[in-house]
């Protein structure tokens, strides 16, 4: 790996790390986006794409609930998607190593979050002498520069020296702690669906995951029609369950107004 592509993939972290809608938070964010782009600078987006989409599915019920983070998505696609093809490693290894890197990566966003709230006092003073012109600074440029330095220089310094690490780490481990290192690492996507179905299996719709299991088994129908075919069935869910809610408010409206009068 090359200077020029550490830099690369150092700077592909900070941007899923902005936390800029429709750029990072919902796109480069996700493993399987960043494992590509990881791929395209490596010169294997294939392998990438492989690799960003296993990891991708360990996250599938990820929630970052009033700000915290559990797992850092954008490190664990970058980094381990790099390490994949510098390392010559298969999926099941590479996500072994990816999920601990997310756990690590945590430490940088309550770095950014503990820097940030000094922003805020910033702003605060520009406020005071009404100088509002002023405060895309401390909302937008000092925050991202600070998240760059501490984004960009770790994650550069891990893909350039890390790789090295790893290929010596992965032949030390060649046998059986490997084996089970990718015996873990294929455990780690049942996890993710599971939490992911912990979230569906409530209500009203535990007959549609039945029932999209049922279809999509016998079906013999590929995932495009098969997603197509859910839509659809959501759509009209929703519209008859609204239907039903309108109705029953417009009665429950009624009979209070006769109430009245």
């Amino acid at each position: 790996m090359s200077i020029l592509q550490a830099i690369l993939l150092g700077v592909l972290y900070w941007i899923g790390e902005a936390n800029l809608p429709f750029v990072g938070l919902w796109t480069v964010q996700r493993p399987l986006v960043c494992g590509w782009i990881a791929g395209l600078i490596l010169g294997d987006p294939l392998k990438g794409a492989m690799v960003g989409a296993s990891i991708n599915l360990v996250y599938l019920g990820f929630i970052s609930a009033g700000g915290s983070m559990p797992a850092d998505m954008a490190l664990a696609g970058t980094l381990g998607a790099a390490f994949a093809i510098t390392g010559d490693l298969d999926a099941e290894t590479a996500l072994a190593l990816a999920v601990p890197i997310g756990l690590l990566g945590t430490l940088v966003w309550n770095t950014r979050m503990t820097l940030d709230s000094f922003f805020v006092h910033l702003g605060d003073k520009f406020v005071e002498k009404e100088q509002y012109n002023k405060i895309w600074i401390v909302n937008i440029l000092l925050p991202q520069i600070m998240s760059a330095i501490i984004c960009v220089v770790p994650a550069t310094l891990a893909a350039y020296f890390g790789a090295a690490y790893v290929e010596d780490f992965i032949t030390m481990l060649s046998g059986t702690p490997l084996k089970i290192f990718q015996i873990i690492g294929g455990l780690m996507p049942a996890l993710g669906i599971a939490i992911t179905l912990q979230y569906i299996f409530k209500g009203e719709s535990r007959v549609f995951l039945f029932l999209g299991f049922v279809v999509a088994v016998y079906s013999g129908l590929a995932l495009l029609p098969l997603g197509i075919l859910a839509l659809l069935c959501s759509i009209v869910y929703v519209q008859l369950h609204f239907k039903g809610g309108s109705e029953k408010g417009n009665i429950a409206q009624e009979a209070e107004l006769e109430e009245d009068f």
